[in-house]
């Protein structure tokens, strides 16, 4: 990978990650597309992901600052009515973590195996996320003034089924969340908190394959290969800021369900010519 795709595929990761079109799923094509795979593609796209969450976390700091001192306020504990409304916040993003918890930990390598990273997958995905955005825009529930726990788990459900390739996470959760009747305005910024801890989490686990592949067998190599994977990390990053900021927009205006035609043509050409 040269410093050239890494940039492309940062920004096209930073964009994807938040608009609800895949960004998993386009950063399989332009690899395949770039003829990029292996350990240097493993580490760019852990890399590019923290990027992402680090762009969450400066957009929405307002909240999360907001969340950690409701949470260690002082308030009675025995009930979960009793409880200030940062901290059912909190308990909701724990409970929507419950899936792809138990998903990352048990399951992803056999799922891996099964559906494997091909374009064939997430052109099929990419469909099924047009289908998803679709319906949820034309979908008229009545709206629910906030979400519930039951509702932050099937929201968690919905992004454990987006592990897939071209299942867009932001596109499952948002319109999971807007099929059980939960305010537009709420979704967006519960979707971007919810993922923050899984992708840590990932990141983490995987940090040995980061530094393997970024190690080259010569100081030169080194240098370059840290080089190009850091433009990619500040590509990522910077995008992730915008489209951050302008995906809590779309959402508040209910603009889905041009995205849902985009992903049904990006599907349908994926499918034709890769």
């Amino acid at each position: 990978m040269n410093w050239f795709e890494s940039l492309i595929l940062g920004l096209l990761q930073g964009l994807t990650e938040y608009l609800p079109i895949s960004s998993s799923g386009h950063l399989t094509i332009a690899s395949s597309l770039f003829g990029i795979e292996g350990e240097q593609n493993l580490a760019f796209t852990i890399l590019v992901h923290v990027a992402t969450v680090l762009s969450t976390l400066v957009i929405l700091w307002k909240e999360i600052v907001w969340i950690f001192k409701d949470l260690f306020a002082k308030q009675q504990w025995n009930s979960y009515s009793n409880l200030n409304y940062g901290t059912k916040y909190a308990i909701n993003i724990v409970a929507s973590m419950i899936p792809i918890g138990i998903v990352g930990v048990f399951f992803k390598e056999d799922i891996e195996a099964i559906f494997g990273a091909g374009t064939t997958v997430v052109g099929i995905m990419l469909l099924v996320t047009s289908m998803l955005l679709i319906f949820s825009y034309y979908a008229k529930p009545r709206q629910k003034d906030t979400i519930s726990i039951g509702h932050a788990f099937v929201i968690g459900l919905a992004q454990a089924l987006a592990v897939l390739p071209g299942l867009s996470r932001s596109g499952s959760t948002i319109a999971t969340g807007i099929l059980l009747g939960n305010k537009k305005e709420n979704l967006a910024q519960f979707s971007f908190l919810m993922v923050i801890p899984p992708i840590l989490g990932e990141a983490l686990l995987d940090v040995k394959d980061v530094i393997e592949s970024a190690t080259t067998s010569g100081a030169t190599g080194q240098a370059t290969s840290v080089w190009v994977l850091l433009i990619g990390f500040m590509a990522a990053f910077l995008s992730g800021c915008a489209a951050c900021k302008w995906m809590i927009s779309i959402v508040r205006k209910g603009k889905l369900v041009y995205f849902g035609i985009y992903c049904a043509l990006a599907g349908i050409l994926t499918l034709i010519f890769l």
